[in-house]
């Protein structure tokens, strides 16, 4: 069914983009991009503070703007839809949008449940609408250069992945009530730190390797500086038999401090960082290596290009609303939501 609307859905030769939310994300990661593709452009932004959308048009010369969602998406002009809300408003936004056959390009995680994942697939299936998702990564060089060195099997047959995480609390984590950041609060956010910067991993790690089939973790609570959990441990199963590991801390010391996956190959390990972008770390019998990607000034610009190009029938972009749910049911799993 999926396929089919698909194929019979309309092209959109000049894509007139309205962003629901112009926070940072938009001002560099992605705003920028959505300009850069041939026949895209950004044509109004939306904030709920009027004086927001109104700085935020001005400066990057965005002839509208809105305090109302709604308007943003019923606005003609508008042929598709950017959400940057917290993960809480994923799911409404991109149905609204969907339901007036406006295509949509959500910021990661797709939502913030599982749940409200199948409402989105649901209404884009009914409607024939795309949903794409921010899983930017994988279209990045540095990371496909990581696919690269595992197909062309310098490392052997893969046998074990294990994702390292660990940094300091942040200053603004010490805040209290209101003052506390969204990502913390997980009414808004769908958890803590834990559904901010793991859905990256875990993307990545599917993309490489397949749908994780099995998953369970164990959560806690170390440092109580919020309500949501700080220390995260998990084992997981990939459909292809492959197991793997995860260790989340996001209260620890400096001394800790860590952004690591590796993955364990019978002729070799390869070890790269998610966020850092370190070198990537390749040792095998011939010695150790260390490759240096650099990635392009706006790191959402590939993948936007490819929604563009999707959206044009110039091209197809892998990371679809049905593609991205696998990550949140992993890690609804793994917090026990599930």
């Amino acid at each position: 069914m999926l396929k089919a609307s698909i194929k019979n859905r309309k092209n959109i030769k000049t894509i007139k983009w309205g962003f629901i939310c112009c926070g940072e994300v938009t001002e560099k990661k992605s705003g920028p991009a959505f300009n850069e593709g041939e026949g895209s452009s950004v044509v109004a932004v939306m904030s709920r503070s009027k004086d927001k959308a109104k700085s935020y048009a001005e400066r990057h010369n965005i002839p509208k703007w809105y305090t109302d969602p709604q308007e943003l998406i019923d606005d003609p002009e508008v042929n598709a839809i950017y959400i940057a809300t917290p993960p809480s408003s994923h799911a409404t936004f991109a149905i609204m949008a969907m339901k007036a056959g406006k295509p949509v390009y959500v910021e990661k995680p797709l939502a913030s449940s599982y749940e409200d994942c199948a409402r989105i697939n649901r209404i884009s299936e009914q409607t024939g609408v795309p949903c794409f998702v921010a899983y930017y990564r994988r279209y990045l060089p540095y990371f496909q250069k990581i696919k690269q060195i595992i197909n062309e099997g310098r490392i052997g047959n893969v046998m074990n992945v294990q994702i390292k995480f660990s940094v300091p609390p942040r200053e603004l984590d010490y805040n209290s009530g209101p003052n506390l950041p969204w990502r913390l609060q997980p009414d808004i956010a769908g958890a803590g730190y834990f559904y901010d910067l793991a859905p990256h991993q875990l993307d990545l790690i599917q993309d490489l390797f397949g749908v994780i089939v099995k998953a369970h973790g164990y959560c806690a609570n170390r440092a109580h500086l919020y309500k949501a959990e700080d220390s995260i441990s998990a084992c997981f199963l990939f459909e292809n038999g492959l197991p793997g590991s995860g260790s989340w801390c996001f209260v620890g010391h400096q001394s800790a401090k860590q952004d690591c996956i590796e993955i364990i190959g019978e002729k070799g390990t390869l070890s790269f960082s998610v966020y850092t972008y370190n070198p990537i770390r390749l040792i095998t019998t011939e010695g150790a290596v260390s490759i240096t990607v650099p990635n392009p000034p706006y790191v959402q610009l590939p993948i936007i290009k490819s929604v563009i190009e999707d959206l044009q029938g110039i091209g197809v972009c892998q990371c679809r609303s049905v593609s991205a749910t696998p990550v949140n049911w992993v890690m609804d799993r793994i917090l026990g939501k599930l």
